[in-house]
């Protein structure tokens, strides 16, 4: 495991002390007059429910944030622009083929009502689709192609059901709630397939947690000029999910047409200055890849000992064969630990997020009882 640098931890020393700068009454926790903290779980609360990284944000983060609080009466363009120029040099493009938005459900909701003018949006039957349904509740139409029988993305069939009633192509790569990444060669050639048809959107929130984040990405193929928008966020791997900064890399008209739909102006001074100050930081990146796959091979030790299958996943989650999701979910809840219940006729499938290392432990420990009940 990668560990934090002294200068990291000194870094996150600086934080806290600017924190403790703030008057009591405005840092004391709100639990203690009865009320759920502000933030993150109640007292006792085993949160594995929300795909978060309670190992961020990074030292380096929070030393940026108590450096530039004081500057949050100012419009935070300048900014968003130091932002763009990093993400574009590191995928080898210029700044206006990226997106900055308040985390990457803004740019994916942003481009549902971009681009379904042109028809309807093609989309796996389960996947994170909060952003296809937003477009939805606005005047889209969904045209849903069914996973293959092991429950991946069926790449051919969603290849085939590309006409001209399609204007947006949307995937999640690694998908979400079953973790599964598909392979790179095949989402190269899908994407080089489909694109000249309908705009192809990837929503890549997970990519960095995966086995082979190059491998499996297909950010190169902006580069080629294909029609593809890629999505990242700095709520996963980061741990920033609160701090809401999320990117898209796709052609300069295509990035365009999509900021013409963000809701945001401008960003937040906060979420940017972390972005920022920790973009670049391995060292906590490499660390916070390393506690979420020691979570992750908790749950898996405990789904074996537990007699039951868990997909493989390249996230910070399980989708774990259960006899009933909700059951189990309910049956988690009464030990105080939060995961998800059934994703639509999927009741037999669970999710859990990796989270804290003791409750991820204190998931393994309830899992046995929670399946018998």
């Amino acid at each position: 495991m990668v560990g934090l640098t002294r200068r990291g931890l000194i870094g996150a020393g600086a934080a806290t002390a600017a924190c403790a700068a703030f008057p009591p009454r405005l840092m004391a926790a709100t639990a203690a007059e009865g009320e759920p903290p502000l933030f993150g779980p109640a007292a006792g609360v085993a949160l594995l429910s929300r795909n978060e990284n309670p190992y961020g944000p990074a030292p380096s983060a929070l030393q940026a944030i108590a450096g530039w609080s004081g500057k949050g009466c100012y419009y935070a363009d300048v900014g968003t622009r130091r932002l763009t120029a990093m993400i574009a040099e590191r995928f080898g493009v210029t700044p206006d083929h990226v997106a900055i938005g308040g985390g990457s459900t803004e740019i994916l909701s942003a481009a549902g009502l971009a681009f379904t003018s042109k028809g309807s949006i093609l989309c796996p039957e389960l996947f994170w689709d909060t952003t296809a349904l937003y477009a939805a509740a606005k005047g889209a139409t969904l045209k849903r192609v069914a996973l293959t029988p092991d429950l991946d993305v069926d790449l051919d069939a969603m290849a085939a059901a590309v006409g001209p009633d399609v204007g947006l192509v949307h995937i999640c790569n690694p998908n979400n709630p079953t973790g599964r990444v598909l392979d790179g060669d095949k989402m190269r050639a899908f994407v080089r397939a489909v694109s000249p048809k309908a705009t192809v959107l990837v929503d890549e929130a997970y990519m960095e947690l995966t086995d082979r984040p190059d491998y499996s990405s297909v950010t190169e193929l902006v580069k080629e000029g294909h029609d593809l928008v890629v999505c990242r966020t700095f709520s996963k791997i980061y741990g920033m999910a609160g701090l809401r900064v999320g990117y898209a890399i796709g052609r300069p008209e295509t990035i365009k047409k999509i900021q013409g739909y963000s809701m945001s102006f401008g960003g937040n001074t906060a979420g940017l200055a972390a972005a920022i100050a920790s973009y670049n930081d391995t060292s906590f990146t490499g660390y916070s890849k390393g506690r979420i796959l020691e979570a992750k091979g908790i749950l898996l030790d405990a789904v074996k000992k537990a007699g039951l299958e868990a997909l493989p996943s390249q996230a910070n989650f399980l989708y774990v064969k259960v006899p009933d999701a909700n059951a189990v979910q309910k049956a988690m809840a009464a030990k105080g630990i939060q995961i998800r219940g059934a994703y639509g006729k999927w009741t037999q499938w669970s999710r859990v997020s990796t989270g804290k290392i003791e409750d991820v432990q204190r998931y393994a420990a309830a899992l046995p009882a929670a399946v018998g009940a």
